[in-house]
């Protein structure tokens, strides 16, 4: 190898980025412009073997009163397997952050650590799966058809549902050595949710070529959900910069919910001028008035059903069929007239349309992720949010993108009481698979620096 470090143009960034295989949004320079603005200088470094491009990262470099770090988002795109490639290129980029004054150089790969299926369980080994039409499988295919035990002499692994076949199996421990031996210190490995994700629950859309096929691939309950915010007349629409100030405060209602701090408005507004077509900011809203309707048609169609079963002098039914139909009948009406008067009570007189949730899509040629999102907890029954899932993979279907990042999850699989299991519950229910990344990775380059950095911040946070 004859590898060089280079510096990339914007261009030549983005055109490796949407090639290589951990490439993705953080990776690119619209998100550059974002820092930029944000006061942060960044720089596009690649490393060329024999003049071919073979590694990119857009490094960050923070300054700030007390001290100075230099940082990668989701990146850099290397292949950490390649030992020799992955100390050159950051031993290359820790030279760098050393040169603009860091204290240390922190970076958060994308390449995953190990993949799972949608229950957090590991991908069997490769050669123990049965391959389509072997004779293993047959044999496996006939006993299942005959309804026989788990326990027959017949078996074979099944590769999991929905986790792509080209999934490496069992964790990537060269990767992580090989960062190691760059002088860099794993900041370990979490279960909880991150402030960069190490967990994140991914589906994988190729094959699915139509909104149909793609429901169809959604769980009973996760369909259900998508008909109750139909049926409720939620609509997801794709808003402007003037709507961000809703959009912001429907985030702040979850932020407020779970414990975390919300972006200030003006971040979102950086990224809707910085990201322009390559981010979609939605807001489900529900139709109040138009569900009233709804229901008072309904209420009216059943007090209908009602008269018309009477005699023409109003006597009750005699016939046992017709009797059953009139239970029926009063049934669904005096549920209709329930519903309208607690619809009533619940929405008042309000008729203008109501901001339930909204979250942030941004693109990538690799991915669709979702970044940011929000709902309004009084309205979770009309399930705004399963309306705006629907809508995100609705576009990767629609423009051919191969995969739908839905970002950050616990890694807790067995724990009914974990603080993150309804979210893991929701968005398990478009059947997808899991990936866990590496983590953090500090190369410490001020030492004395550092540690009283780190110092310092034990103290704030008590």
């Amino acid at each position: 190898m004859s590898l060089a470090l280079v510096t990339l143009s914007k261009e030549e960034f983005d055109a490796f980025s949407a090639r290589h295989p951990q490439g993705n949004f953080q990776q690119s320079s619209l998100m550059g412009e974002v820092r930029a603005r944000l006061g942060v200088e960044v720089e596009y470094l690649g490393v060329r073997d024999d003049g071919e491009l073979v590694a990119a990262a857009l490094f960050e470099l923070h300054r700030s009163r007390l001290s100075t770090f230099a940082e990668i988002h989701d990146g850099p795109l290397c292949d950490f397997a390649n030992r020799e490639l992955a100390a050159f290129f950051l031993g290359e980029l820790g030279r760098r952050a050393k040169e603009g004054g860091a204290a240390q150089l922190e970076i958060y790969p994308e390449m995953p650590y190990e993949i799972f299926d949608t229950n957090g369980a590991p991908l069997p080994a490769k050669a123990a799966v049965a391959e389509e039409g072997s004779e293993v499988s047959e044999a496996k295919e006939k006993n299942d058809a005959a309804g026989a035990t788990p326990q027959s002499e017949v078996s074979a692994v099944r590769w999991p549902a929905n986790v792509p076949l080209e999934a490496p199996a069992g964790p990537n421990v060269a990767a992580l050595a090989n960062i190691e031996a760059a002088g860099f210190v794993h900041g370990g490995f979490a279960r909880e949710y991150t402030a960069v994700p190490q967990w994140r629950y991914v589906k994988d859309l190729r094959g699915i070529d139509t909104v149909a096929d793609l429901v169809a691939s959604y769980s009973k309950h996760a369909q259900r959900n998508l008909r109750i915010a139909e049926t409720s007349f939620v609509s997801v629409e794709r808003i402007g910069r003037d709507a961000l100030p809703a959009f912001h405060a429907v985030c702040q209602l979850s932020c407020e919910k779970q414990g975390f701090e919300n972006r200030e408005l003006s971040y979102f507004e950086t990224l809707y001028d910085c990201l322009g077509d390559k981010a979609d900011f939605y807001i489900a809203y529900i139709d109040p008035k138009a569900l009233l309707d709804s229901w008072k048609a309904k209420r009216d169609a059943f007090a209908d059903r009602v008269a018309g079963l009477l005699g023409p002098n109003g006597e009750e039914p005699t016939t046992k069929k017709r009797k059953r139909q009139m239970v029926d009948a009063r049934e669904q009406h005096e549920g209709a007239v329930k519903r309208v008067k607690n619809l009533e009570a619940f929405f008042g007189r309000n008729e203008e349309r109501i901001p339930a949730a909204g979250s942030l899509f941004v693109r990538h040629p690799n991915e669709y992720i979702y970044l940011f999102s929000g709902a309004d907890p009084v309205y979770a029954e009309y399930c705004a949010t399963t309306a705006l899932q629907h809508r995100a993979m609705s576009t990767c279907v629609e423009e051919g993108i191969p995969r739908y990042n839905m970002y950050g999850i616990n890694g807790v699989f067995d724990d009914p009481n974990d603080p993150g299991r309804g979210l893991l519950f929701f968005k398990q229910g478009f059947n997808g698979y899991v990936e866990q990344l590496m983590g953090s990775f500090t190369l410490t380059l001020k030492p004395l620096t550092f540690a009283m950095k780190k110092l310092a911040r034990k103290i704030v946070r008590g």
